[in-house]
């Protein structure tokens, strides 16, 4: 049998905690072939009372304590502590069946995999207007791209990279461990690396996982806006142009499709039609992607609002990361 080990980054997750570590404790994975490492960032709001009352429960679990709170140093501590042969990397905001892990291991091997990942279905706890609106544009091609790890796939696809990914042990070895500079986007670096060096990554769709989204529109902006700033601070970071996807830097295209005719028009009127021709086929555009996906629950608005905040907020933030890296990180 194959040893195991889990490796949760986590930090202020008391609203997910919970229905997450029963979800991790309830797998059918031999209990004696696996342990889990939660790395807690110093929680306050009383995550770390309830992950210490399963580890009274569960002697699979070992807590570690991660002081620079970051989710790359926090994956690093539970990886040099591992002793599978296998690692899993999960996180609190998702919920997994009962096969989850014994259906990765199976994969794993079967392929000879270096990673194996599966499909990421979109949820929300709690249901109104908006977050179902969320849930719909998280989970369409429009909104998150050719993602097939969001959008699903009805075949074994090799990829270029998979959420939450069970890695061989020695690829660590070979590629090194997650890049510690990096507040996003870790995964996806890592991933390029081991795609460098000619791993093999798959995701598989026979199993699941469910991640459970931001449900009011400030949050989902904010977090939109950090993923969009760190797309080019990886590049800049990691000294790799392809560190991370092409389709990461469309927000940012569309966005510079308006922006710069509007610059220009200072110079000249004309340039300032291209950026309203932009803007109406995209509200077109999304108009009628929003006709599609309305459903009882949410309404049309709501939907395109949320395209509108999720393009805008990702597009702007890796505006701001242009900006950051010649004004922060230049020597």
């Amino acid at each position: 049998m194959i040893k195991i080990s889990i490796v949760i980054p986590c930090r202020n997750e008391v609203k997910y905690i919970f229905d997450f570590l029963n979800s991790v404790i309830e797998n059918d994975y031999p209990k004696e072939y696996m342990e889990i490492f939660i790395i807690d960032g110093e929680s306050t709001d009383g995550t770390l009372k309830i992950i210490e009352e399963f580890k009274r429960r569960n002697s699979t679990i070992k807590i570690l304590f991660n002081k620079k709170k970051t989710v790359p140093y926090a994956l690093n501590m539970g990886i040099k502590a591992a002793s599978g042969d296998y690692i899993i990397r999960l996180d609190v905001h998702t919920r997994i069946p009962q096969n989850y892990f014994s259906e990765l291991i199976n994969s794993a091997q079967n392929l000879n995999a270096d990673n194996v990942g599966t499909i990421c279905l979109t949820d929300i706890k709690n249901k109104n207007s908006r977050s179902i609106a969320i849930k719909k544009v998280l989970s369409n091609q429009f909104g998150v791209g050719n993602s097939y790890f969001r959008i699903g796939s009805d075949r074994i696809r090799e990829v270029d990279t998979v959420p939450f990914g069970c890695f061989k042990k020695e690829v660590f070895e070979k590629v090194g461990l997650f890049n510690e500079n990096l507040e996003r986007n870790q995964d996806i670096e890592l991933n390029k690396r081991i795609k460098r060096v000619g791993g093999a990554i798959f995701l598989i769709p026979n199993i699941y996982s469910i991640y459970f989204a931001r449900e009011e529109y400030l949050p989902f902006a904010k977090n939109n806006f950090a993923t969009g700033m760190w797309n080019i601070l990886t590049i800049y970071l990691s000294k790799r142009m392809d560190s991370i996807s092409l389709r990461h830097f469309i927000p940012l295209i569309f966005i510079l499709s308006i922006v710069i005719p509007l610059f220009l028009s200072i110079y000249n009127l004309t340039f300032i039609l291209i950026s309203f021709f932009v803007i109406i086929v995209y509200v077109l555009f999304i108009f009628f992607i929003s006709l599609k996906l309305n459903e009882k629950g949410t309404s049309i608005l709501s939907i395109i609002m949320t395209f509108v905040i999720l393009h805008f907020s990702y597009g702007f933030g890796s505006l701001v990361g242009i900006f950051k890296i010649n004004f922060l990180f230049k020597q």
